[in-house]
C-alpha cells in the first residue's frame, strides 16, 4: 500500500490533492429493521455510487437463472442512481457454491460492456448467501 504525507509519497514529491468541503452522501432504497435504518440499496457520494448486495430469492434455484436476476437487480439500481453497468468499476460476486463459477460467467459475460470492471469471486463459508440465493453481487460506479 503507497502512502501520501504532506505531499510526499514513496516515489518522492506529489502533488497533494485539494481539500474539498464534505460533501453529504445520498442514500436510497434503505431497509429497516424494527424501526431503525439498517443498510441501504444504494449510497451516492460526489460522482460515485456504492450497489448493496444483490441476490436472486426466488425459484427457479439454478445458477444462470439466479445470476440474470441479480444483474438484472443491479442494473435497474444504477440506472436509478444515474449510471449504467458501463460505468461500473468494480464486483464482487459471492456465490454459494464454487461450482456455480462456469455457469455465472455464462450469463455475466460481456454485461458491463466492451471494458469490464475489475472483479473478485468468492464461494461463502458454510451457511451460504444469505435468503437462500445462489449467488449475490454488489458494485462501485460512477456517474
Amino acid at each position: 500500500m503507497l502512502a501520501s504525507v504532506a505531499g510526499l509519497s514513496v516515489f518522492g514529491l506529489a502533488k497533494a490533492a485539494p481539500v474539498q468541503a464534505a460533501e453529504e452522501k445520498e442514500v436510497n432504497n434503505v431497509t429497516m429493521q424494527d424501526d431503525v435504518p439498517l443498510f441501504s440499496g444504494s449510497t451516492k457520494l460526489g460522482n460515485m455510487i456504492f450497489i448493496a448486495g444483490k441476490g436472486a430469492h426466488t425459484a427457479p434455484f439454478e445458477i444462470k437463472a439466479h445470476t440474470e436476476i441479480v444483474l438484472k437487480e443491479l442494473e435497474q439500481e444504477l440506472k436509478k442512481a444515474g449510471s449504467s453497468m458501463e460505468k461500473v468499476l468494480k464486483v464482487n460476486v459471492y456465490l454459494n457454491d464454487i461450482a456455480d463459477y462456469k455457469g455465472m460467467n455464462e450469463v455475466y459475460k460481456g454485461r458491463f460492456g466492451k471494458k469490464p470492471p475489475v472483479r473478485t469471486t468468492v464461494a461463502v463459508a458454510k451457511g451460504g448467501v444469505p435468503g437462500d440465493s445462489l449467488v449475490e453481487m454488489d458494485c462501485i460506479a460512477y456517474v
